[in-house]
Formats: structure tokens, sequence, C-alpha cells
């Protein structure tokens, strides 16, 4: 077990380039398993992040063969013939239901416990058994398991609620499904861009994505191909709160500034300074100002994943904020612990009214989810004196070498092995 250490206080400055998307990679790594040609996939520039070498593990246990060729990753899904997928390794993230879309496409059989993640509220995968079925498929839930079988055919899917992860399951299974597929209100997310474009790579012919309707041409063949996914929007967006927060001047280099935009208009609505080119995005800021209604919302909307690490640098804006959590409506998990550093959080249902102080102090506090780890980051690289923040794990889920990439920014901040009575905290 081990822990980040963090002495607060200090701006941050300079450049950055953030990795691969995590919710990209991670759809990719699972649509890896549709190529039958033999041929190889080459996966560039994949970050070394623990929902990947999970991914990885769990394609390695169905009869894949994945290496690293330095940042790269490599994949030969030639021999996979397994359909069920371990129950402790399903258990490690949510992700891992994007196997069931493509494992039951190819072999026409798909067994999966329910999968793992975060902590942050309810997130039911009945789009994406609905779904499914809707493409033929029969489904049974039974002693915690869930059994997909039958041949997949072409249909028409109307999302009831423009789930991002039901929709990229949903393209997966109905690539090699007979017949074409129309998925009506698909999410508009980035990541489901991405997972077309790497697709159609593949041999696929896939149309719509970013759009609330998404073609799918079935039947198709996929072959092997090479493809690097898009720059995190999340990673990226941490580092521009994390020059905020600390009143400092941050540039992220190799975005796409326009999945930023949700974020970028409230950072100007709280009196930050922004300067954007093609691929950079640059803030400055002194103290903020409060931002009186913050909303998570669906693509182009603010997104969730943004939200604790909001809530840390309003926690010390002038004013009075409200934040409305509209898409994970329990993830609040980081109000208690941004508490014990001297927030003013007050929470009713899913709504947060944060009260900012001037000063944020350093403490003991626990990552209990990825971007509530994220937001514990944030709130001590600000905060007056030495932080320890335990469950880093949880933050390593989605942040690749995050302590080095901010000790580049000017951060104080080491990985340290955490204590004994530190791990019973």
């Amino acid at each position: 077990m081990e822990k980040y250490l963090v002495q607060g206080g200090l701006p941050l400055a300079g450049t950055v380039q953030v990795h691969g998307a995590k919710n990209s990679i991670l759809p990719v790594l699972a649509a890896s398993l549709l190529n039958q040609s033999g041929e190889e996939i080459r996966l560039k520039k994949v970050p070394a992040l623990y929902d990947v070498r999970a991914m990885v593990s769990i394609l390695t246990r169905l009869g894949a063969r994945v290496r690293r060729d330095g940042e790269d990753l490599l994949l030969q899904t030639a021999d996979v013939d397994c359909y069920h997928v371990p129950d402790t390794l399903m258990r490690e993230m949510r992700s891992s239901i994007f196997l069931m879309g493509p494992l039951l496409g190819r072999l026409g059989r798909a067994r999966l416990c329910y999968p793992g993640g975060c902590a942050i509220g309810i997130r039911p995968i009945n789009l994406h058994l609905e779904g499914l079925q809707a493409l033929g498929a029969v489904i049974e839930e039974k002693d915690g398991y869930i059994e997909a079988r039958g041949r997949l055919r072409g249909g028409e899917i109307a999302l009831a609620y423009p789930s991002v992860g039901a929709t990229e399951n949903l393209m997966l299974a109905a690539v090699t499904a007979r017949g074409d597929t129309v998925i009506r209100n698909a999410a508009c997310e980035p990541e489901i861009i991405d997972l077309q474009n790497f697709l159609n790579i593949l041999g696929a012919r896939i149309s719509g994505a970013g759009s609330p309707e998404i073609k799918i041409k079935g039947g198709r063949r996929l072959h092997g191909g090479s493809y690097r996914v898009f720059p995190d929007r999340i990673v990226a967006g941490t580092f521009l709160l994390a020059a905020v927060i600390t009143r400092g001047c941050i540039t992220v280099e190799e975005v796409i500034p326009g999945h930023l935009a949700a974020l970028i208009g409230l950072l100007e609505q709280a009196g930050a300074d922004v300067e954007l080119t093609e691929n950079t995005v640059t803030v400055s800021a002194d103290r903020l100002k409060a931002i009186p209604r913050v909303e998570t919302k669906p693509y182009p909307g603010f997104p969730t994943d943004l939200q604790p690490q909001l809530m840390a640098c309003l926690a010390l804006a002038r004013g009075t904020s409200k934040i409305i959590e509209h898409v994970f409506k329990e993830r609040f998990h980081h109000v208690p612990e941004l508490q014990k550093m001297g927030a003013k959080i007050d929470l009713s249902g899913h709504e947060a009214v944060i009260r900012g102080v001037a000063d944020l102090n350093g403490a003991v506090v626990r990552a209990t989810d990825l971007r509530a780890g994220a937001a514990l980051v944030l709130a001590a690289l600000a905060a007056s004196g030495e932080s320890k923040i335990l469950g880093i794990r949880h933050i390593e889920r989605g942040y690749d070498q995050l302590p080095e990439m901010l000790r580049g920014l000017g951060a104080r901040i080491s990985r340290e092995k955490a204590a004994r009575e530190e791990m019973l905290f």
C-alpha cells in the first residue's frame, strides 16, 4: 500500500502533455476481440494505467496474446475461444462490461458477473442488456451472473438515456451482427467517435458517431491495424484545474480544446484567463470567483468526471457556488475528505453548496474513487502544510505518472510507502 505525500502552497507553472484517454483505450481494447484475421493490432502510446493492465489481464485469460513494445501495445486475438470472464478480473473495473458485446458477436455467447469499478453511485447496466436483446440476444441473470447467447441480427435501438457505455457496447455487438443497426439517442461523447474511428480502420463501416444517431453496417470481418487514441480530456482538465487552484499558469499541450469547452466556459466565468491554440490550452488564475450554478450533463455539457476536481477549486473561491450532479447522483464521496481540509460544503440530495474559504489545511485523507482522488490531490497542492493521500490505487486507475508530471510543474509531491496504521485509516 502506498500514499501520496504532498507539501502544498506552491503555484504550479509550466507545460505538460497528457496521455491517451482511459475512457477510449478500454473500449478499444475490448474491440480488439472482434479481429479474427490473425493480423496484429498496434495501439500506440498506451498509458500504463491500472485499468489498462486489468483489461489486458482479461484479454489474456480469454486467449489473446498481448505484449508491450515501448509505449505501444501489440495484440493478437485470433485464438480467443473463451466466453467466460473470470470473476476476480471482472470486478476490477466497470469497463469490463464492454466485453459482452464483442464476445457475444464473436463467439455467440458471453458469461460475466456484474462489473466492479468506482463506488460513485448506481450505474445500472439495463441499457446494455436491453440493447443486446433488441439485437436478438437471449439473456439470463442468475446468481450474480449475466449470460448472453444467440446469433445477433441488426436492428433499431432507441436508448432511454444516452449512456456512453451502452452506446459503445452496442456498437461493438452490431459490427458482426447480420444486417444493419441504428442506435438512436446515442451518447455523443468524443470517446464514441474514437471507437468508431478505430473500428473503421479495422474494416467496420460505422457512421454518425458524435451525433444522436449511429449507423452500423453489420457482418463485417475485421482485420489488424494501427491506432492511437486521442488525448485524455479529463486528465487535461485536471491539470487546468491544478493551475487554477494553486493560482499558477499551466499549458496543456497536444489536446483537443473543443473537448474542454464546457470546463473552459466555467473557468472564464470564474475569472480565470484562458488562451487557446489549435492543440494547446493555457490557464492562469488568481483567486476564483464563485460559480452560482454548475450542472453535470452528458457531452457537450460539463462532465461528471471533472465535478470533484472543480469542487475542490470552488472550495477556495470567493462566494458561494452550487454543483448539481445529474449523472451520478451519489458522486460526493470526496466531500467528507475535503471537509477534513477545511472546505465548507453542504450536501442535499444530489446538490452541493460550496461556501468558499480563504485557505485549506493539509490533512490525512483517503481517495474513495478515481476522480475523488484527483480532487484530493488538487486540494492538497493548494493547502497549507502537508497532506497524506491514501488509497492512491484508485487515482492510478486513470492517471499515469501523476506525481512525476506534477513535479515537472513545480509541485512537491512523492509516492511513499504507507505505514501500517495508515492502511487502517
